[in-house]
């Protein structure tokens, strides 16, 4: 199975850890996506995903007036960039998990998701039906 670098996200949303939990729902609704990296004078301090947001609006907390630094996940996953697909699919399972951080000679090079991940599937599956293809009907 081929390396992830073909998906990695490199042009990711970062945000400062005392920005809001609503500025970072407003920026994930506008870019449509699920998460966002949150820094501390540009050096990676953690992951806030829709996941975390749905926890705090579950537990009646105002996402207006908790800044990211406060619900943000610690814990981060990372890979790098020619991490295989199995490797990464392997760590969101086992982390109950759905993106990946990647960096590239100790610097934030990007992000992936599993949805990323699902498309580069897919595309290794027609690939090798229409190679199957073409060797049958020649």
């Amino acid at each position: 199975m081929a390396d992830i670098s073909p998906k990695v996200e490199r042009n990711m949303a970062l945000l400062d850890e005392n920005e809001t939990v609503l500025a970072a729902a407003a920026v994930m609704v506008e870019r449509y996506i699920g998460s966002v990296v949150v820094t501390r004078a540009s050096e990676v301090k953690g992951i806030f995903t829709e996941r975390d947001l749905i926890r705090v609006v579950a537990q009646g907390r105002d996402p207006a007036g908790i800044q990211l630094q406060e619900v943000m996940r610690t814990d981060l996953l990372s890979v790098g960039p020619n991490e295989s697909v199995d490797r990464c699919m392997e760590l969101m399972r086992a982390n109950r998990c759905r993106h990946l951080l990647v960096f590239e000679s100790g610097k934030l090079a990007g992000i992936v998701s599993l949805r990323d991940l699902a498309a580069l599937m897919l595309e290794e599956k027609a690939a090798l039906v229409e190679e199957l293809t073409k060797y049958i009907t020649s």
